[in-house]
């Protein structure tokens, strides 16, 4: 069919991760992960209806962009650690990196880890000449990461009604 459209999700591996695509047996985590006021401070807390919603847009950014967000899973022992994503928002023209690590891998350098493969991703497959985080303003752990990347503090912005800090890498 000259009509069909598909859309797949690459897997990236570092040395202790998996990044994979999302699975409906994901979504406990997910849910329980926005649901949690602490894990979720700079999120938002979602309720599980709102969850479904996010869970479901994030799988199907890969329809709209071929870029989106992946499950990120414990080689090691298959358990799902969080997710990372590089994806476009509506009206944007740089891609845009997130991360989260559900609360019981926290400080395990997971995140960094998987968003170090998808930052190689879009600037080496992707071809994607800068990328951009979004990180709510006193989220260390999150700064962290992104200069831990080699990302920089470019300007405090807005995002759905909240200052936000935009930090931003160009591929050299």
């Amino acid at each position: 069919m000259a009509d069909t459209f598909t859309a797949s999700v690459p897997r990236l591996q570092t040395e202790r991760l998996i990044l994979r695509e999302y699975r409906r047996e994901d979504f406990e985590l997910f849910a329980d992960h926005l649901a949690d006021a602490e894990s979720s401070a700079f999120l938002g807390s979602a309720d599980r209806a709102t969850a479904w919603r996010i869970f479901g847009s994030h799988a199907g950014l890969w329809m709209l962009h071929g870029a989106g967000w992946w499950t990120v899973e414990d080689k090691q022992t298959g358990q799902v650690v969080g997710c990372v994503g590089a994806f476009f928002r509506e009206q944007a023209t740089v891609m845009e990196l997130g991360w989260n690590t559900y609360r019981a891998f926290w400080g395990q350098g997971m995140a960094n880890e998987a968003a170090a493969a998808i930052l190689q991703y879009v600037f080496e497959v992707r071809g994607e000449p800068k990328v951009r985080a979004l990180i709510t303003t006193g989220n260390e752990s999150s700064r962290r990461v992104a200069e831990r990347l080699g990302m920089v503090y470019e300007m405090e912005t807005e995002l759905n009604g909240r200052a936000i800090n935009s930090y931003m890498l160009e591929h050299a």
